[in-house]
Order: C-alpha cells, then structure tokens, then sequence
C-alpha cells in the first residue's frame, strides 16, 4: 500500500500549528492517486482543524500519534447550519437535522478507513460548561461530532481510541457494509451527549470487540428525521463490547423515524451504568427481529439529569407529541443475560399492541440498593407526560404488552429498600407465559407475584 507522510505535505506535528491543510493536501494526494494510506507520525501531536474524508483513503495514526481538533468553531466542516433552530428543536428528539458541526467528515466516502493505534482527541471541553457536580454540557446545541461518515459504503474504523468527545463521538449515516473494530472512546462520564457510536439508517453494521466510557449512549441505534432519506437501520451485529455508561450502554432508539430490524448483540460486559438494554420508540419506526444473548450487566443510579433508573432492561413504545404514534417492538429474544443493579426490567407500551412476542429465557436478575440515589422510580421519558414515575421495584415491571415468555428465569433480592417488592408486577399484559419461574417477594409483607388484568400460563 502506498504511503503518505503528512510531514512531507508541511505538517509541523507540534500540537500548536494548525497542520489541517498539509493533511487535507495529503489525504487529497492519496485519493487522486486511487488510494492508500495517510500517515501521522508516532511522537507527534497534529493540532487540526476539520478534515475531509476521501474514498479509498485510510487515515492511519500511528501508535503514539495524536490528532487534536481545534477548539476554534471556525475550523469545522457545517453539513447542517441548523444550531438551536426551535422549528427543528422537538422535545426529547433535538437531533433533527444532520451535525451542525464535524471535525473528520465523510460524504461518498466509499472504502475510507479510520485506523491505527494512536489516538484523537476531540478537546471537547472547550465547548462545554459545569451545569452541577454531576452534569456538563455547553451553550449551543448540537455540539461538534468528532467523526461523522454520510452516505459512504464499506468503511472501516479499527484500533484507534477517541477520548473527551464534546457530542456524539462516532456517527455513520445512511452508510452500508460498516466495520468498528477495537476501538476505544474514553469520555468522560458527566459530559452530557457525548455517544459513543451511533450508526444511522445504516446497514450491515459489525460492531466487535470496543471498549467504550461515555455519557450517555455507548452504542445507539438510530432512525433520524435528520437522515430520514436514507433507509432502515438493519443488519447489525454487536460482540465483544465492554462498556460504561451514565445512560444506556446499548440502545435502539430514542430518534426512530425509520424501522429497526434483524440486530444481534452477543458476548458483551455492561458495567457501573445506569442502563443496560434500551429499546425506546418514540416515533413512528418500528423494532423487530432483535437477540440479545450472554450478556453481563451491572446497573447504578445516577442523578435525574440522566434517562435511566438503573434498569438493566427497557423496552417503552410511547408517542414522542400529540402528532406522533410511536411504533411497535416485537419478536425481542434475551438469552442468558446476568444482571444485578438497582432495578429490575421494565416492559411498558402506550396500549397492548405496541409491544409484543418477547422472550426472557435463562435471565437472572437480582435487585440490590447501591446508591444515595431514591429508588422506586421508572423512567419513562420521553414522551407526552412521561416522566420519571414512582413506582415500586420489580424483577420484572411489565405494563400494556402481549406475548411475554419468561423461561427458566430467577428474581433475587440482595440489600434491601422499602421500594423493592415483587418478583413479577404485571398489570395489562394479554398473555403471560411462566415457565421454571423462580423468584420471592422482597419481604414476607408482599407476594412474589403481582397480575392485574393478566392473562398468565404457568409451567412446571
């Protein structure tokens, strides 16, 4: 493969000159030539404004090698010069137009690759501001995406870490045939939106082996209205992954305008979040065909400024407005997954129908206070008039679905809250499937299990 040093394009590698245009001019040079590989030297701190991706073209970062993007606003590439529009601006969902500003950009960026082991840091706090102890966020929203890939098809990003992102830190959309492979993303856990990966209407996703600390989402799937012309978010595979999060570690959802279907997470350890597994739809995309099997995962409270109640598990279908009827979610398998934290699963759907065919086979789910943080609470946001709700905590929370099989499954109380209760509290559930249950009221004062207009089938 042939190489392109950017030193000999007249980058400086100092960490203070801005060496943008020597690395634009070589990443330019290597595409023009059909292809190869852009180096940046180990040793060296290339401060950068944005850079443009071009097809067939790796950006390749040695070990030891930083690229550090500017804290100048003006340095940023602008797909959307859309910032704090409030036609644009909708409740719960304020990602609705493309990225407002993008420090390595990609449009057609057919058979890029991101790669090597260096690293690049996104000097996210200069655009960020202490809201409390616990949260971080800034003046203008949408911060800047540190990478963002447009309508670009069989790329690759491997074996780089990304570190104090101050938005979403990884974004493909409307892209097909995506590799993420041992990556790292090391945000902080108080910087609100700081995602980690977030593929779009993207298609043929393998996500394997990273390891990512952020706040909010580690790994999101998403449907924006923003990239509403391209098609589903399908075909995703996620192995591998140990990950941290201050809101949900993997999610579907919360911006669904298109559908998601045929996704299969495996073989990865969630740990210190205050969600596991989210399916949230808002909108009118719907979810199926979705496995989710031998996971690990271990739940904390943080603060209300964060979505999440410690649930190791959420699936919620409610409408976003009064002009949105969110879509369903069915056929969900869950395999062999382990959790303990400080709240149980939480099944809830806007009316029976929304949420259907779910199946918890060989789950362990153990309740146990950890934090200073009130329990007896559910998050339910967002939504018309959802909130974090008070209610008392189950093993399983089920409300307003159909079709759930719990199989071989176990409940467990460890250190005790007045707010733990139930093994099972259903309520407007059509069809209930019991099989090789085993789970006990917190205290003797409440039975284990709890139906109120459940139709339910128990099996030895």
């Amino acid at each position: 493969m042939k190489e392109y040093d950017v030193l000999a394009y007249g980058a400086a590698g100092d960490g203070r000159t801005d060496d943008a245009a020597a690395i634009q001019a070589a990443i330019d040079a290597c595409a023009a030539e059909g292809g190869g590989r852009v180096v940046l030297q180990s040793g060296r701190t290339f401060f950068s404004s944005a850079l443009r991706m071009r097809a067939q073209v790796e950006l390749h970062l040695q070990k030891g090698s930083v690229l550090k993007a500017t804290d100048d606003l003006n340095g940023y590439i602008r797909p959307n010069l859309q910032i704090n529009d409030p036609k644009t601006a909708l409740i719960g969902n304020p990602v609705t137009g493309k990225p407002s500003f993008v420090f390595l950009y990609g449009y057609e960026a057919h058979g890029c690759t991101i790669g090597g082991e260096g690293t690049i840091d996104a000097n996210g706090h200069a655009f960020l501001r202490r809201k409390d102890r616990y949260y971080v966020t800034g003046d203008f929203y949408p911060r800047p995406t540190v990478i963002y890939l447009e309508k670009s098809d069989h790329i690759t990003c491997r074996d780089f870490t990304v570190r104090d992102a101050p938005f979403w830190t990884l974004h493909p959309a409307g892209c097909d045939d995506v590799l993420i492979d041992r990556i790292r993303i090391l945000n902080d856990l108080d910087v609100a939106n700081s995602d980690g990966i977030d593929p779009d209407h993207c298609s043929n996703v393998r996500i394997l082996g990273c390891h990512i600390t952020c706040a909010d989402d580690c790994i999101c799937l998403k449907a924006s209205k923003g990239n509403s012309e391209y098609g589903p978010c399908e075909n995703i595979v996620i192995s591998g992954c140990t990950l941290v999060s201050t809101s949900a570690a993997i999610k579907i959802g919360t911006e669904g305008v298109g559908d998601f279907r045929n996704v299969i997470v495996s073989d990865c350890v969630i740990s210190r979040s205050n969600r596991g597994l989210s399916v949230q739809i808002r909108d009118g995309g719907s979810v199926e065909n979705v496995s989710f099997s031998n996971i690990i995962i271990e739940t904390r409270r943080f603060c209300d400024d964060w979505w999440g109640t410690a649930e190791p598990i959420v699936l919620t279908s409610f409408d976003r407005d009064e002009n949105t009827r969110s879509g369903s979610i069915r056929n969900v398998r869950f395999f062999n997954v382990t959790a303990k934290g400080e709240n149980g699963v939480l099944v809830w759907g806007a009316d029976p129908d929304r949420i259907s065919d779910l199946l918890f086979e060989r789950c362990s789910i153990t309740l146990e206070k950890r934090s200073k943080w009130p329990d007896g609470r559910y998050d339910l946001r967002p939504g018309i008039g959802r909130a974090v709700e008070a209610h008392p905590n189950a093993g399983f929370f089920l409300r307003s679905a159909s079709g759930i099989t719990l199989s071989h499954c176990r409940v467990r109380f460890g250190a005790g809250s007045e707010s733990y209760r139930h093994a099972i509290d259903a309520e407007d559930v059509a069809g209930l499937t019991l099989h090789d249950f085993s789970g006990f009221a917190a205290t003797p004062a409440f039975d284990a299990l709890r139906f109120e207009k459940t139709t339910v089938t128990q099996t030895d």
